[in-house]
């Protein structure tokens, strides 16, 4: 039965009210869903300004913890590498700690000042490259190791810097010279010394040394000995409380009458090197080997025996320490 025509218009309109709430029902779910998928961003949008600062706060703590982690991990792991890297070495070295040329000549402020000094200076060592090479090669060895030097020069900071965190000791007999020096240079450890000798009495000095009982072998010693004019009896008492592993002797001055001249640090090397109680030899350096009280006090107290090498003006021996059952009846050093 056809419709009215006001039948028709009350349909239409019931379809279009369905259309409405059909409609506003599809809405509203999709807004849910929208809701419900991005429920941090709604949630941060509903939060307060103090709790968003909270939040960004706390992530940020997070991130602080992770990047701390994380750099632990890298320094232990950095570690575990350098141990594994050492026990490796050390087993090609028979389980031995390395030598100075493995651990021990690692950079220190003495070193990089030594480098700067000699590759901005025009003053070079009083000693030539190949003189210096044969005091290097043992400091290569032994160091770290107690290394005393007589006298204090141009080649001072260069010793110092051979020997890292060993002890190297300056004697010096011009105090205002230890004080130029160690303005410039002062991690050096120098220390100023009085002689009691000049080089004119050279020859009356090594005679008196073969007669008199305190300059013998059996009992020569240095410290409050007054009895032999060779014995240095006023050094620090550093000198005589250590065991010189290297003694160089570049000083006093004995080039003129009135110089004190080094025979008494022959005389006392030789000492020193004899009393040595530790294993091993005493390395002794002997510079300007051209001059003859130099050459003649060497040959009576230091050995020529014992000579290993002679470069240049440089003289090196290898003293071992004395026997002592035989050191009281031997009335010679050499």
């Amino acid at each position: 039965m056809p419709l009215q025509p006001n039948q028709r218009e009350e349909r239409e309109r019931e379809k279009e009210i369905e259309k409405e709430r059909v409609g506003l029902g599809g809405g509203a779910a999709a807004a849910a869903a929208i809701m419900s998928k991005n429920r941090w961003h709604f949630l941060n949008y509903l939060a307060s300004d103090k709790q968003k600062s909270k939040h960004w706060f706390f992530l940020a703590l997070a991130l602080a913890l992770v990047v701390l982690i994380g750099t632990a991990l890298l320094i232990s792991a950095l570690i575990g590498t350098i141990s594994f890297q050492d026990s490796i070495l050390c087993s090609f070295n028979g389980g031995a700690a390395f030598n100075s040329v493995d651990t021990h000549y690692l950079t220190t402020p003495t070193q990089l000042l030594a480098v700067l000094h000699y590759a901005t200076s025009k003053v070079t060592p009083q000693q030539s490259v190949q003189e210096i090479r044969v005091t290097f090669d043992v400091l290569r060895s032994l160091s770290p190791c107690n290394f005393l030097v007589f006298g204090l020069g141009y080649d001072s900071l260069m010793w110092s810097a051979f020997n890292p965190r060993g002890t190297t000791l300056f004697l010096e007999e011009d105090p205002k010279w230890v004080q130029s020096v160690l303005k410039d240079f002062p991690t050096l450890h120098a220390q100023t010394v009085r002689y009691r000798t000049q080089l004119s009495q050279a020859d009356h000095l090594l005679k008196s040394s073969r007669s008199e009982p305190y300059c013998r072998p059996g009992k020569a010693y240095l410290r409050e000995n007054y009895r032999c004019k060779l014995a240095l009896t006023g050094l620090p008492d550093e000198v005589y409380e250590t065991e010189w592993d290297l003694i160089m002797i570049d000083a006093p001055r004995g080039y003129y009458a009135e110089a004190p001249g080094r025979m008494g640090a022959i005389f006392s090397a030789a000492v020193m090197a004899r009393a040595r109680v530790g294993s091993g030899v005493t390395h002794v350096f002997l510079h300007d080997v051209d001059r003859k009280v130099e050459k003649m006090f060497a040959q009576e107290f230091l050995c020529f025996k014992y000579r290993v090498n002679h470069v240049g003006r440089l003289w090196h021996f290898e003293i071992p320490p004395a026997n002592k059952n035989n050191s009281i009846i031997t009335d010679h050093f050499c």
